[in-house]
């Protein structure tokens, strides 16, 4: 079978691999000039069954209006933004509900364990090599009263196999020898040891090597204007450089997949959530950390690849506007060296990287993956902020459903048809 898919991130290139795997003929199509450009290119570095709960959490349309239009806040709604997430908000708040977000948390963390089993596959197959570290993360907390609602979470997840350990101040300095010098701002710690970490893009540029070994073609610069169609069904793709025949499409275009739908005349509830990080070398500093730490407080992470630090945090409602906010890469360079004060004899500001991306959210929280209403046109788009955790489990999954194959988790909670 002749497939195309849409899109070079984690996502696309996963798919594409797995699908290649499974004996199809795949050629990848992407508007970048290589893979992992985008959303891929300079995540938060973590991989965390950990993180399963969707952000609609129950109570969370307080914390919008608390943030609405507050620069300094980790979850911003920027009013201009508003207007494209008038529907799309609705079943994001109705999701909310305890009974519906507690389904989806479970549905999401199904997705994750099993694509954490597909990376480790992966990385044993490939000889993947891509900053991964030990395994594990830490989640610190400044206070008590923020450690018992994450403990609540944790416990909940630990019902579906997600391990987690209660730790103190000596605790978390000795999972994480690099916080000792904040031990005393440290009320309480979470290790969890089926978390791990990596550098995503590096991920996905070795996999797209991989991909190619198996026959797969990538063709970039390439832009997706729609497609000609026989029925239900799409026979080729039209692009700005011509038309590709299909006998399926995957659609795996992160926060853009919406817009790529519609080009087929469909559409599939994914709206983009910016985030931003800074990547920065260690410059010699031997006392970095050595797992991810996340700090509860400041709603950001530290994540270790190789030789250098990914710093990552915020979540901003602010529609398609890919600029940098300096006061947004202001605070994260500030969260780093408090959270670290050793590492502020190290920092050079010449050498950070600064990068803002989106996450592509669904409506309500769960990946939309499997066929849509064109019988040949099936999408891996809406992990939100587990794009990276689910990627190797969401794209053997994707692949596995288009050849016939039963997949190793029930596909029907991911399904585009839900909406």
């Amino acid at each position: 079978m002749r497939v195309v898919v849409v899109g070079a991130g984690l996502l696309g290139v996963s798919t594409a691999y797995f699908l290649a795997k499974n004996g199809h003929r795949v050629t990848v199509l992407d508007r970048a000039t290589d893979a992992a450009q985008e959303t891929s290119y300079a995540n938060g570095g973590i991989l965390t069954p950990s993180m399963a709960d969707p952000w609609n959490a129950p109570g969370v349309w307080r914390l919008l209006l608390k943030y609405l239009g507050k620069e300094d806040s980790p979850f911003l709604l920027r009013p201009k933004a508003m207007p494209s997430l008038v529907t799309w908000g609705l079943t994001f708040l109705w999701h909310s509900g305890v009974k519906r977000f507690r389904a989806n948390t479970s549905h999401n963390v199904r997705l994750c364990s099993y694509s954490m089993s597909v990376l480790g596959e992966l990385e044993r197959e490939l000889s993947l090599a891509y900053d991964q570290g030990p395994g594990g993360t830490i989640k610190i907390f400044r206070d008590k009263a923020a450690f018992d609602a994450v403990l609540n979470m944790a416990a909940f997840l630990g019902e579906f196999g997600v391990r987690y350990e209660i730790v103190d101040a000596n605790g978390a300095i000795e999972k994480e020898p690099a916080l000792k010098p904040v031990a005393q701002d440290i009320a309480a710690g979470i290790f969890y040891p089926d978390d791990g970490s990596g550098d995503a893009r590096l991920f996905t540029l070795r996999l797209a090597e991989a991909a190619k070994k198996l026959g797969v073609a990538f063709e970039f610069g390439v832009t997706v204007e729609g497609a000609a169609r026989q029925g239900r069904e799409v026979r080729s793709v039209r692009t700005s450089v011509g038309d590709y025949a299909a006998d399926a499409v995957v659609i795996a275009a992160g926060s853009y997949s919406g817009r790529v739908a519609r080009a087929f005349g469909g559409g599939v509830p994914v709206r983009p959530v910016k985030g931003y990080s800074i990547t920065t070398p260690l410059g010699g500093w031997k006392g970095g950390p050595k797992i991810p730490v996340i700090d509860d407080h400041f709603h950001a992470v530290v994540t270790p690849l190789g030789e250098r630090l990914r710093v990552g945090g915020t979540a901003e409602f602010a529609g398609y506007d890919a600029r940098l906010t300096p006061s947004r890469i202001d605070n994260l360079k500030r969260f780093v060296v408090a959270l670290f004060p050793d590492y502020a004899l190290f920092m050079k500001e010449g050498a950070i990287e600064p990068w803002c991306g989106f996450r592509p959210m669904s409506a309500d929280g769960v990946p939309i993956m499997g066929r849509g209403r064109l019988e040949n046109v099936f999408f891996n788009t809406g992990h939100g902020h587990l794009g990276w955790t689910m990627a190797a489990g969401a794209g053997r999954m994707v692949a596995d459903l288009m050849s016939g194959r039963e997949s190793a988790i029930d596909p029907q909670p991911y399904r585009p048809l839900r909406f």
